[in-house]
């Protein structure tokens, strides 16, 4: 990923919690020559070495995945900055956005339980907290076949880049208007790139 020095995230646990917070990936790999992708969420684990999630079986994507490098991309929040917000029209249009990519090597989970407990702390992760659903009152048979209906992985952590890219190329005065600007829109991703800015100019 092409990234700036004053657009590189250096902090690992803001890595981390890009991950985290924005944990529908996007998973390239190589199927004859050509790149594929998947959308699908991965879990960080406790030790933050491995990311873990699951292609449906009848994808193909997982059958030959194990023998390269894979990169996993997290998309933070991100939004159009105009130039009618700065002090000067005589300027352009530029994207805000934060994003993490993770390369690292993919092995195939085997183990009934080890995959049956990444789907559990699946949803236990996204469930809310008073949620009345639990994987634990699935039938055991019910279970056992969905468990047959994926394939579980794991993606060992072998190098991280983060880019924030905030305004930072542009002055203190502008980048405050862009906030002022931003915290007005009722879009999620305007609010959190506003928050970011915000954290960054303090």
């Amino acid at each position: 990923m092409y990234i700036p020095k004053d657009f590189k995230i250096t902090d690992e646990s803001v890595t981390f919690g890009v991950i985290q917070e924005h944990s529908f990936a996007t998973l390239f790999s190589q199927h004859d020559g050509k790149p594929v992708a998947t959308h699908l969420p991965l879990l960080l684990n406790k030790e933050k070495t491995h990311l873990y999630g699951h292609f449906a079986r009848p994808n193909p994507q997982w059958k030959e995945i194990e023998q390269q490098t894979v990169l996993a991309i997290f998309h933070g929040p991100h939004c159009y900055i105009s130039p009618s917000w700065y002090e000067t029209n005589q300027t352009v249009p530029t994207w805000n956005y934060v994003s993490v990519h993770v390369y690292g090597e993919v092995e195939l989970i085997e183990d009934n339980h080890e995959l049956v407990e990444s789907l559990k702390e699946l949803v236990s992760t996204f469930e809310a907290p008073d949620s009345s659903y639990s994987l634990e009152d699935l039938d055991p048979a019910l279970l056992a076949g969905m468990g047959k209906g994926v394939q579980g992985f794991k993606i060992k952590i072998n190098q991280m880049e983060g880019k924030a890219k905030l305004s930072q190329n542009h002055s203190t005065e502008r980048q405050e208007r862009v906030i002022r600007e931003l915290e007005q829109k009722p879009s999620t991703d305007e609010q959190q790139i506003a928050a970011w800015m915000k954290g960054n100019l303090e």
